[in-house]
């Protein structure tokens, strides 16, 4: 089920320790940043965060991930990490992304994250409620 829904951003800034030997940043620092977006929006703009999320003995685990790497990001660069969601399934969700440099204004990669809803106590995929679709749904 395809819907569209809000895409929303975060800003952040390449720091020293994100830098690889070929100095750029890592590829697995990119998987960083779009958790980091997807941290700080939950709270900002759905008003439903991640701690919400665990008090009520429930987390997100990244299913699979997929990234496609356009251009480098280097130190001092800033970004933005547009994401939004895609779509939803009965025990997940769909959430696409891209990460823009804010200098060049060019996307540096983009892609999307399949997250299941877990049961904390069990480890186990759970049903996503209609609370959470309705709170996600702007």
């Amino acid at each position: 089920m395809n819907i569209p829904y809000s895409i929303f951003e975060s800003e952040f800034k390449v720091r020293p320790d994100d830098i690889d030997m070929f100095q750029h940043v890592h590829n697995s620092k990119y998987f960083d940043y779009v958790l980091a977006a997807r941290y700080d929006q939950m709270e900002r703009f759905y008003g439903m965060p991640m701690e919400t999320f665990m008090q009520q003995g429930f987390g997100w685990v990244v299913r699979t991930a997929y990234v496609d790497y356009k251009r480098a990001l280097t130190l001092g660069d800033s970004f933005v990490v547009r994401t939004g969601l895609e779509s939803f399934e009965d025990k997940g969700c769909r959430v696409q992304f891209e990460i823009i440099n804010q200098k060049t204004k060019k996307i540096c990669c983009d892609g999307w994250f399949d997250y299941i809803l877990i049961d904390i106590a069990t480890g186990r995929a759970a049903k996503v409620s209609q609370e959470m679709i309705e709170k996600y749904t702007i």
